[in-house]
């Protein structure tokens, strides 16, 4: 069992080598938990940079006394947000990626290891 852990060790630290700014995991591996962890951080921050400029529009559009219907300050708000989020939260976009390429390689070395093993082949008896 502890060559299908080292195994797909070597992998994924590969991708998350890549950048210097993602934080080194003990064990080289990237867990669920972690994963959604931080797709929920990244999913938060974006939506609230929506609110946040959605609440800018239509209060600018107040102090100049111009009614903006909600759902049009919405519309600006997203269409705003989405190129202003690539630059803003580009670290959390960074750690996302990385984080998803590493599990998909953890999962392609462990189901390897287990093809690999139903085959008969790397055990001993």
């Amino acid at each position: 069992m502890s060559e299908s852990s080292e195994k797909p060790e070597d992998q994924v630290e590969r991708p998350v080598a890549a950048d210097s700014s993602a934080p080194a995991k003990p064990d080289g591996r990237v867990t669920k938990g972690q994963l959604a962890r931080d797709v929920a951080i990244y999913s938060i921050a974006r939506l609230l940079l929506v609110v946040v400029i959605g609440a800018i529009i239509l209060g600018v559009a107040a102090l100049v006394g111009v009614a903006v219907p909600l759902l049009v300050a919405a519309i600006f708000a997203v269409l705003i947000a989405l190129p202003l989020s690539l630059l803003l939260f580009a670290k959390l976009r960074r750690r996302v990626n990385e984080g998803i390429a590493a599990f998909d390689a953890q999962r392609r070395a462990d189901q390897a290891d287990l093809r690999a093993r139903l085959r008969g082949e790397g055990t001993s008896r």
